[in-house]
């Protein structure tokens, strides 16, 4: 049987279901919030736990304030009384206890050295049910004398014993990456919106490129930029090698010129000369929505080395809906644009069957220099997800995909609803 607790452990309560006095889920735990008085030179006063995050349906994350909050256990969380299924923001000295103290460094008062934050302990202090943090879990990163061998040692502290140096440098998020390690890169992209902007590049710092690069996909282009800009020259260029030539070009465009010339020539020349010719064309043109990395075979080709490109992890699933077929060679621009091949029609003929067999040729190809309007209206009339783009002498030069015409098509704030809640997107790859 469940027991309320008194005192418990922050990671201990990530991921647990939090419900209503009737036993109807209302969703998960993802963060708690306290008031922490920033600037003091010890960690006196003890913060106040004001409430949790929750995310309910649709991946939305809302406060549920602490004084709503009955029970707390090792199994679940229960509240009562309405909750208010607005966006969570932070206010003022609000601070989350996973997105901002893990990972942060203190001082241990006894002189043994710093240690670094890994879990957080709330209690209730009073016969009004307040809750406070209470204790630290920490990992001794550093001992003077004869405490060195305590190095990585762990421990339990009362907070009062530790001392904060806060912001006097970059914080590891080594605790929050693992917290979020089976999330879609929308997820990340959506805690990210709202963080503090060190924050922001802290986790950045420690995310993978190519994890990286999904998150980036999906952040509004101001955070895009903030973030790029922010990385070293070495680690910028990396990061626009790992994204889709399109994305990597949307981006480039919304730096200064000379900035986005200057990746340029640091990046690979094949990523490079990808990226150079998609910035030639006009904005709004097929050419400017188009990636120029579609699967193109020959019509040599069988059906099992199109299932096999199909399958390629990287591949997002409107790209993967068709085979696009021409004439040596193959990279774009290729030979003569010959036609398409549907996945589904893949499905239905033996491995050894040659796709040139199997083309379709009903549906002619769009120019590079098409508007949005027209490519739309090709996607709608066909009820395609993936359309050739042509150049003048009808060598294929790239693919636009359904996902490219609703971003060009959808406002710039088409990512958060009015009352700034995020509008789930699945993103470009899946982890």
């Amino acid at each position: 049987m469940s027991t309320n607790l008194s005192k418990i452990f922050v990671a201990r309560l990530i991921g647990l279901d939090v419900f209503d006095p009737m036993g109807d889920r209302l969703g998960r735990l993802r963060d708690v919030v306290v008031l922490l008085r920033e600037g003091e030179p010890s960690l006196k006063t003890r913060p106040l736990v004001v409430g949790l995050v929750v995310e309910v349906l649709g991946k939305k994350r809302v406060f549920v304030p602490m004084t709503r909050v009955t029970s707390i256990d090792a199994d679940q969380i229960i509240s009562t009384g309405l909750v208010n299924l607005r966006r969570f923001e932070q206010r003022g000295a609000e601070t989350l206890v996973v997105g901002e103290l893990f990972d942060r460094t203190v001082v241990l008062l006894d002189g043994s050295g710093t240690a670094t934050i890994e879990d957080v302990a709330i209690e209730k202090s009073n016969n009004r049910g307040d809750w406070v943090v209470s204790q630290l879990f920490v990992r001794r990163s550093e001992a003077t004398g004869s405490l060195l061998r305590r190095r990585n040692q762990t421990l339990v502290v009362d907070w009062q014993d530790a001392a904060d140096p806060s912001n006097a440098g970059p914080q590891p998020a080594t605790q929050w990456i693992a917290q979020h390690e089976e999330d879609q890169a929308a997820d990340i992209a959506d805690e990210l919106r709202d963080m503090p902007d060190k924050r922001k590049l802290e986790i950045a710092a420690e995310l993978q490129d190519e994890r990286l690069a999904d998150v980036l996909e999906e952040l509004p282009e101001e955070d895009q930029v903030f973030i790029l800009t922010h990385l070293d020259n070495d680690r910028a260029v990396d990061l626009l090698g790992e994204m889709d030539p399109d994305d990597a070009t949307d981006l480039l465009n919304e730096l200064p010129e000379a900035e986005a010339e200057r990746l340029l020539t640091m990046m690979e020349p094949e990523d490079a000369e990808d990226v150079r010719r998609l910035r030639e064309y006009e904005e709004g043109t097929a050419g400017s929505l188009m990636t120029p990395v579609p699967i193109v075979l020959s019509p040599e080709a069988t059906v099992a080395e199109a299932l096999a490109h199909i399958r390629q992890e990287e591949i997002i699933p409107a790209a993967a809906s068709a085979v696009l077929v021409c004439r040596p060679p193959l990279e774009t621009p290729t030979g003569k644009y010959l036609g398409f091949v549907h996945t589904q029609r893949l499905l239905r003929y033996p491995p050894p069957e040659a796709i040139g067999n199997l083309i379709d040729r009903s549906i002619e190809p769009v120019s590079d220099q098409s508007s949005l309007a027209d490519v739309a209206r090709e996607l709608a009339t066909y009820d395609l997800t993936i359309l050739p783009v042509v150049n003048d002498q009808q060598r294929l030069v790239g693919a636009v995909t359904i996902d490219d015409v609703l971003d060009a098509l959808l406002p710039d704030d088409w990512r958060t609803y009015d009352d700034g809640t995020p509008v789930r997107k699945v993103g470009k790859r899946y982890e």
